[in-house]
């Protein structure tokens, strides 16, 4: 019988080769294949109360920021659908920090399903669990009440960049508490459709320093990132620094 290693590595390399063959047909990503890309800003406030541990996201900081919103399925513009918001954190030196997280709801039951809707304002969140030593954390993005709507395309959504500077809210919670808002984060000028099909996250592998992935949610989501990634010739950044984004 073969170790339980030799079964995970021939269980990733199947589900990377569907994944890529799957992203092959589609030619485009698998996942969130419709998308906008934006240059940006973070603006990390510290978390209140209760620290995380995880010190990007309890002290005080600035990073520039490369953001990307995208339908999921994706279904007609102005149709419901799970939307994406992927936020990649450059900071120099050190790796990025990636943070993916998808339309859902804002009570403890439903944060951590994919919720489809229509508007691009309001919660997102990880969906998956992150830990932090012993603690599950959920990551969230949520809507600014002063800041512009987003709209209901993403036609709309780069109109309303073009005109303003739109604003999330960045957020942490337990799996039961309430959102705790740590920072923001501001859209500013669109990058070009090129950019936006070269960029390429890690949301297991690029992570801040003290919180993690675990569990075979954090396994699959690897190798499918891997796939899709492979078969359009795009590797994730795991470097520092504000420049290349692919």
């Amino acid at each position: 019988m073969p170790p339980a290693s030799a079964v995970t590595d021939r269980a990733a390399v199947a589900v990377e080769r569907a994944t890529a063959a799957l992203a092959r047909l589609r030619r485009a990503r698998l996942l969130h294949p419709v998308g906008r890309t934006f240059a940006g800003e973070v603006t990390v406030w510290g978390t209140p109360g209760l620290r995380t541990g995880v010190s990007l996201l309890d002290d005080p900081g600035r990073f520039p920021a490369t953001v990307r919103l995208s339908r999921g399925v994706p279904t007609p513009e102005g149709w419901p659908d799970v939307l994406g918001l992927a936020l990649r954190l450059h900071r120099d030196p050190g790796r990025p920090f990636d943070l993916l997280v998808s339309s859902s709801g804002a009570p403890p039951v439903l944060r951590n399903l994919p919720l489809p809707r229509r508007r691009f304002a309001g919660t997102y969140s990880t969906i998956m669990p992150l830990r932090a030593g012993r603690r599950r954390l959920f990551l969230a993005a949520l809507a600014d009440p002063d800041s512009p709507d987003l709209g209901r395309s993403l036609a709309e959504v780069a109109d309303a960049v073009r005109a303003d500077a739109p604003r999330l809210v960045l957020a942490v919670a337990s799996a039961v508490g309430p959102w705790r808002p740590f920072g923001q984060v501001s859209l500013d000028a669109q990058r070009s459709a090129r950019d936006d099909a070269a960029l390429a996250f890690d949301p297991v592998g690029n992570l801040p320093p003290g919180l993690r992935a675990a569990g075979p949610l954090a396994w699959l989501r690897r190798h499918t990132y891997r796939g899709s990634q492979r078969a359009r010739g795009a590797a994730p950044q795991s470097g520092g620094s504000t420049g290349a984004t692919v």
